[in-house]
């Protein structure tokens, strides 16, 4: 069975930072593409990053919202991805989610769709508030 686990979410000010990581487990993780997807309340649910499953060559993309404050990264040996979340703001509050795409072995290009993605964790709270 295929499990993701979200941790490292919290509350924190407006310009503060948040990791999150996402464990997983019954999976090649280095294969395939990693997301991250949010969804605040009362939304539907937003793509945030994702980084493709291809070494050296794949991709990283970032929401227009998040672009320059977020980093992803992704650690094949312990089987985590990150999600390093810099100079929060108030609309960065929601449930975040990490998922996987095991649709293609080793992309070059990572996908935005949550349709494409295949495993979900349960999702993880941010709130960022003052």
């Amino acid at each position: 069975q295929v499990q993701l686990a979200e941790s490292g979410g919290g509350s924190v000010q407006p310009g503060g930072s948040l990791r999150l990581s996402c464990s997983i487990s019954g999976f090649t993780l280095a294969k395939y593409g990693i997301g991250w997807f949010r969804q605040a309340p009362g939304s539907g649910r937003e793509w945030v990053s994702c980084i493709a499953g291809h070494g050296s060559r794949g991709e990283s993309k970032y929401g227009k919202f998040v672009r320059g404050r977020f980093t992803i990264s992704r650690d094949d040996v312990k089987s985590i991805n990150y999600l390093q979340m810099n100079n929060l703001e108030v609309g960065d509050t929601g449930t975040y989610y990490c998922a996987v795409d095991a649709g293609v072995e080793f992309p070059t290009v990572c996908n935005t769709a949550p349709a494409d993605y295949t495993y979900w964790g349960e999702g993880i709270q941010v709130t960022v508030s003052s």
